[in-house]
C-alpha cells in the first residue's frame, strides 16, 4: 500500500498561522506560502503591510523549499560563483530562490511540503518560516 504524505489546507491554516504569531512579534508584516511535496499552491497570506513584490517571492521559495526538498539559503550558498550549483538560480524560469525563507516541512524524514516566507531580511524570513514549522510539528505531536 502507497500512502502519500502531503500538506493539505487544515495543515497550511497551522503553518500560517504560527509563521504570522513570529511576524506579529518581531514587528514585520510577511507574505507566507505554504506548498504540498510538489511546489503546488495549497495556501497565501499576504499580511497587512506585507510587501506586494514579496508575494511572488514567497511563493517561489515555497515552491522551492518543497520541490527540491531544499532550504533556500542552503541554495544560496551553493550558488555563489565558483560554487558546484552556480547559477541554478535561473533555473525553472528564474523561480529557483537562493534567498533565505523558504523551509521544506518534514515529517518522519519525508517532505510533505513547503514554507515560503517574504518581506523581511533573509533571517528574519527563515525565522518567521521556522516558527510556522514549529507550530506544526506541535500540532502534530
Amino acid at each position: 500500500m502507497i500512502t502519500l504524505k502531503r500538506v493539505d489546507i487544515a495543515d497550511a491554516r497551522v503553518l500560517i498561522a504560527g509563521a504570522r504569531a513570529k511576524s506579529e512579534e518581531i514587528g514585520v508584516p510577511m507574505c507566507i506560502a505554504i506548498t504540498d511535496e510538489g511546489g503546488n499552491l495549497v495556501a497565501f497570506e499576504r499580511m497587512d503591510g506585507g510587501k506586494v513584490t514579496s508575494s511572488i517571492i514567497a511563493i517561489d521559495k515555497s515552491y522551492t523549499a518543497s520541490g527540491a526538498k531544499k532550504a533556500t539559503h542552503d541554495y544560496g550558498t551553493a550558488s555563489q560563483p565558483g560554487a558546484p550549483a552556480y547559477g541554478i538560480s535561473s533555473a525553472i524560469g528564474g523561480r529557483l530562490m537562493v534567498v533565505g525563507g523558504g523551509l521544506p516541512v518534514i515529517v518522519d524524514g519525508e517532505v510533505v511540503g513547503g514554507i515560503g516566507v517574504s518581506s523581511g531580511t533573509p533571517d528574519q524570513d527563515r525565522a518567521v518560516a521556522q516558527a510556522g514549522i514549529d507550530a506544526f510539528l506541535a500540532m502534530i505531536g
